[in-house]
C-alpha cells in the first residue's frame, strides 16, 4: 500500500494544506469550552449581559473561522484524493496493457475490473478521510486532555484513564478487521467474475434453459459475500457501544468528581461544563477516528491488492538480438519458422503444442486445420508473440520473436481474432486501429478487400456509422468483415485469419479469399480455419492433432495420405469428387 503514495507527490502541497486547515479548525474548537465556562461562570454568575454578548460574538467569530477553515480543507483534501486516484488508475490500467496474455488469464479479467473500479474507490475515499482527519481527531483527543488539565488537574485524571482505553478498543478492533476486509474483497472478485460470465453468456444460459442453476450460483456466492461483509460488519460496530461505554462511563465518574469539586469550592460550574465539554469532544472525535480507521482499514487492504497487480511482471523478456540469416538483397529467405516450438500454458498439466517444425515463405498462404482443441489458435498465437514458447523458438525474417520490441513485432503482423471485436465509437475509429494515418481511400480499399461495402457504404452514415460497444448492432458476419478490414488497413507481412470466416457463406468467404491473394505485395497469410474448402487452394496446409503436426503438404497431397484431413473432408464433404472441386 505504501509505496502507492509515490502518485500523492503531486498533489503534495494539498496533501499539507488540507490536514494543516483541518487542525486550525480544531485549535477553534478547542477553545469554545473555556469560552462557554466564562460565560457560566462570569456573565451569567455576575448576570453581566455585556460580557455574555462579547463571549458569544467570540463563540460567532470563532465558528466562522472554523468553518472557513473545514470548507477548506475539504478542498484540498478532495482535490488531492481524486488526483490520486486519477494517476493510480491510469498507471494500473497502462500496467495491465503491458501484461501478457498468460498472466491476464492466470489472474482473471473480473479481478482486474474489481482492482481498477471498486477497490480504488476505497483507496480514494481512505486518502480523503485520512487527509482531513489523521491529525484532527487525535489532536483534539489529547488536545481536550490538556486543556482539561489546565482547568483542574484532579478531575482530569479520569481522561488519562479514558483516552487509552479507547485506544485499545479502536486499535484492536481495527487489527482484527483487516484481514476481514481482505477477504470481503476477494468475495467481491468471484460475485464479480460470476456475473461477468453470465452476462457474457447469457445466450447460451438461455439456450440451455439454465437460468434457474445460474441464479442459485450466482445467490451462493452471493451469500458467501454476505455473509463476510455482515462479520466484518458485526467488528466494526462493536467499536461504536464500546466507545460510547466507556466515554459515558467516564463522563459519570467526571460529573461525580466535579460536583464534589463544586461542593468543596474548588471549581465553579463553568469549569464542569468545559469538562464535560472536552469529554463529549473526545467521545465526537473518537468515532470520527473509528469511521476513518475502517475506511483506512479497507483502504489498505484495497491498496495491497492494487500492489500485488503492480508487482505482477509483463511476463516476457527481450532477449539480446544475434545474427539472422539473410539473402543477398538484405531480406530473409524465409518469412516464419518453427523450430521444435512448444507451448504450456501457465498451470497446465500437458504441453498444448509439441515439436511444432515448419518454415514459410514470403508471399505463402498458409491454411491450418484441425479439431477442436488441436493447437490452431495457440500456434498462431506464437507469431505475433501473445505467448512465448517453453521449449524450442518461432522466427520471423530469420530472428527469434523473442529478439524483437513488441511494437516493432506486431506492427509487422495484421490478426484477426476468432472473435471479432468492434469497440464503441464510429466504423473509421475502428478501422483506423489498423494505421491511425489511413487515408479515406485506404480504408475503402480494405473495406472491398474484406467484403464489407454493404456493411459499411449501405448506411448513410458509411464511415462515420455509429458502433455500438461490442459491436451489437451488427451480426457476426458484419463484425467479421470489420475486422478483417482493419487488420488489412495496416497493410501487414503477415495476415493471420483465426477462423475470422465462420460466420460467412461459403461464396462471400471465397470473394474474401480471392481479394486477398490478388493483393499487391508479398503478404503471407495464416489462415486457420474449421472448412476444408476455405483452404484448398493454400500453399500448404498444416494438419494439427492433439498439439502436434499430424501432416503438412497441399489440398491434393494430404487427399492422399493424411488420414486425420480424410476424416474432416468426409465429414464435411459427401464424396471424394467435391474435394476436387
Amino acid at each position: 500500500m505504501w509505496k502507492l503514495l509515490k502518485y500523492m507527490k503531486t498533489y503534495r502541497k494539498e496533501a499539507v494544506l488540507a490536514p494543516a486547515f483541518k487542525l486550525l479548525e480544531a485549535l477553534f474548537e478547542l477553545f469554545v469550552p473555556l469560552l462557554m465556562a466564562r460565560i457560566i461562570d462570569i456573565g451569567i454568575r455576575e448576570q453581566d449581559q455585556g460580557y455574555i454578548v462579547q463571549m458569544c460574538l467570540w463563540m460567532a467569530v470563532l465558528g466562522l473561522t472554523g468553518l472557513v477553515c473545514s470548507i477548506t480543507a475539504q478542498y484540498f483534501s478532495a482535490r488531492a484524493a481524486v488526483g490520486f486516484a486519477s494517476k493510480l488508475r491510469s498507471s494500473l490500467f497502462a500496467h495491465i496493457q503491458s501484461l501478457s496474455f498468460s498472466k491476464l488469464d492466470t489472474v482473471g479479467a473480473s479481478t482486474m475490473i474489481t482492482r481498477m473500479t471498486s477497490d480504488i474507490n476505497q483507496v480514494q475515499s481512505g486518502v480523503n478521510l485520512f487527509l482531513r482527519l489523521f491529525l484532527r481527531s487525535p489532536f483534539i483527543v489529547f488536545g481536550a486532555m490538556v486543556m482539561a488539565f489546565t482547568v483542574d488537574a484532579k478531575a482530569a485524571v479520569i481522561f488519562v484513564v479514558v483516552i487509552p482505553l479507547l485506544c485499545v478498543i479502536v486499535f484492536g478492533v481495527m487489527l482484527i478487521s483487516i484481514p476481514v476486509y481482505k477477504k470481503v474483497q476477494g468475495r467481491l472478485d468471484r460475485v464479480v467474475a460470476l456475473t461477468r460470465e453470465n452476462l457474457q453468456g447469457v445466450r447460451v444460459i438461455r439456450a440451455f434453459c439454465r437460468e434457474p442453476q445460474e441464479i442459485k450460483a450466482f445467490e451462493r456466492e452471493n451469500q458467501a459475500l454476505v455473509r463476510v461483509q455482515l462479520f466484518s460488519g458485526r467488528i466494526s460496530a462493536i467499536m461504536n457501544p464500546l466507545t460510547y461505554v466507556v466515554v459515558n462511563g467516564g463522563l459519570l465518574v467526571l460529573l461525580y468528581t466535579g460536583a464534589g469539586r463544586v461542593d468543596e469550592g474548588i471549581l465553579l460550574q463553568g469549569s464542569v461544563v468545559a469538562l464535560v465539554n472536552y469529554m463529549s469532544q473526545i467521545l465526537v472525535e473518537l468515532v470520527k477516528l473509528a469511521n476513518l480507521i475502517i475506511t483506512v482499514t479497507k483502504a489498505i487492504a484495497c491498496g495491497n491488492r492494487i500492489q500485488a497487480v503492480f508487482e505482477l511482471q509483463p511476463g516476457m523478456e527481450r532477449r539480446a538480438a544475434c545474427t539472422q540469416t539473410a539473402s543477398q538483397d538484405g531480406r530473409t529467405e524465409e518469412m516464419v519458422s518453427f523450430e521444435h516450438a512448444a507451448l504450456r500454458y501457465p498451470g497446465a498439466a500437458a504441453d498444448s503444442l509439441t515439436d511444432i517444425s515448419f518454415s514459410v515463405k514470403r508471399g505463402e498462404t498458409v491454411g491450418i486445420i484441425g479439431g477442436t482443441g488441436a493447437g490452431k489458435t495457440s500456434l498462431v498465437s506464437l507469431i505475433p508473440r501473445f505467448y512465448d514458447v517453453s521449449a524450442g523458438c518461432v522466427k520471423v525474417k530469420g530472428r527469434d520473436v523473442r529478439e524483437y520490441p513488441p511494437e516493432e513485432l506486431r506492427a509487422m503482423v495484421g490478426m484477426v481474432m476468432q472473435k471479432a471485436v468492434l469497440f464503441q465509437g464510429t466504423i473509421r475509429e475502428n478501422l483506423l486501429w489498423g494505421n491511425e494515418n489511413a487515408t479515406d481511400g485506404e480504408l475503402c480499399e480494405a473495406i472491398r478487400t474484406a467484403q464489407a461495402e454493404d456493411v459499411v457504404f449501405g448506411a448513410k452514415s458509411g464511415l462515420d456509422a455509429a458502433v455500438k460497444q461490442g459491436g451489437q448492432n451488427f451480426s457476426g458476419g458484419q463484425r467479421q468483415r470489420l475486422a478483417i478490414a482493419r487488420a488489412l488497413v495496416r497493410k501487414p507481412e503477415i495476415l493471420i485469419l483465426d477462423d475470422s470466416a465462420s460466420a460467412l457463406d461459403f461464396a462471400t468467404d471465397a470473394r474474401l479469399r480471392q481479394a486477398i491473394a490478388g493483393l499487391p505485395g508479398e503478404m503471407t497469410v495464416f489462415i486457420v480455419s474449421q472448412r476444408a474448402s476455405s483452404l484448398k487452394h493454400a500453399d500448404k496446409i498444416l494438419v494439427l492433432e492433439d498439439g502436434e503436426i499430424a501432416d503438412m503438404g497441399t489440398h491434393e497431397e494430404l487427399l492422399g495420405r493424411c488420414s486425420v484431413y480424410q476424416e474432416i473432408c468426409d465429414a464435411q464433404f459427401p464424396g471424394r469428387e467435391d474435394h476436387e472441386q
